[in-house]
């Protein structure tokens, strides 16, 4: 099959294990991200088979439509919402899906906690430049680590929690407070009380209609000023604006994010800030990810190619 990956930041997809499988089809990998149609439809004229990385690359309708050779998108990871599965279905493209794991995006979640807490971004630049002991960690022994979603991330990032003598306070859908309640953790009387109480309080919902901008301005501004806002899962969860804002009024003092509302990012207002610890969407970017997302995402399209029954999200739409 002629085979495009596109978006391979790192240019990492060769060197993984996961890669032998594809040997013998005609792949092309592409390390930057395009958003101009045009030049996507240049990039993947030819492509019968697309295996795209997470959400880097939307496939639009318009997009489809002026690609009558591609045949099947195989996924990394187990979303596809920004995939158009109706306009596939249309089109008679299968879209496959693979599995996703928890643990990197919650270990970042608790690095970066651990690195704004303590402000250890801050004292190595200080180091560097000669300057010795500027900034006044503050400790998570005996205070609320709030957790806004209790799925699997936020599972493993209420245990950590646990491990460092933290107080755990949940708030999220029906779901995530029964699941919170039979574990016996505390759960919050609302979403309010979650963001007064919590000093680090981390987002673990998945992006859809009923999350989008879920976080206003009202409730960031009910955060403590010493609080930590931690958002490794999705930008648009938090209402447009309102994080910047909240941070520039100090309610929450600070923040730690993962993601933005457009990607890559070359400039962002929250980068002008000095309470703001920033990475690049690193949640999922980890060696044994890589290898689990690509290795589902590549068995998914050697079976399409074979002929052998698979899942198609197309169909389902």
């Amino acid at each position: 099959m002629k085979i495009v990956i596109p978006d391979d930041y790192q240019d990492c997809v060769r060197d993984l294990d996961a890669f032998a499988k594809l040997k013998g089809h005609d792949v092309t990998i592409y390390n930057d991200t395009l958003t101009d149609e045009d030049a996507l439809v240049e990039r993947f004229t030819d492509a019968e088979a697309l295996v795209l990385i997470r959400e880097r690359t939307p496939i639009t309708a318009s997009l489809l439509a002026r690609l009558p050779g591609l045949k099947v998108i195989s996924q990394t990871g187990g979303g596809a919402a920004h995939v158009d599965l109706a306009a596939c279905k249309r089109h008679g493209v299968t879209v496959m899906a693979g599995t996703g794991s928890p643990y990197a995006a919650a270990e970042l979640t608790w690095g970066l906690v651990l690195a704004a807490m303590r402000h250890i971004p801050e004292e190595f630049d200080n180091l560097k430049a000669g300057r010795w002991q500027r900034t006044l960690g503050t400790g998570l022994k005996g205070r609320t680590l709030g957790i806004f979603g209790y799925g699997k991330i936020g599972k493993l990032v209420a245990r950590y929690g646990q491990a460092f003598e933290m107080n755990v306070l949940v708030w999220g859908r029906e779901g995530s407070i029964s699941r919170a309640a039979e574990a016996g953790l505390d759960v919050a009387a609302s979403q309010a009380e979650l963001f007064e109480r919590s000093d680090v309080l981390s987002l673990h919902l998945r992006l859809n209609d009923a999350t989008r901008g879920i976080v206003s301005a009202e409730d960031l501004a009910r955060m403590k000023p010493t609080a930590l806002l931690v958002n490794t899962s999705r930008a648009p969860l938090i209402a447009p604006g309102a994080l910047e804002a909240a941070l520039r009024k100090g309610h929450p003092g600070r923040a730690a994010v993962d993601v933005f509302d457009e990607e890559p990012v070359a400039g962002h207002p929250l980068l002008a800030l000095p309470n703001i610890l920033a990475t690049p969407h690193l949640g999922y970017v980890e060696k044994d990810s890589y290898e689990l997302y690509f290795g589902d995402a590549f068995d998914n399209l050697l079976a399409f190619d074979a002929g052998r029954p698979v899942k198609n999200l197309a169909s389902e739409s």
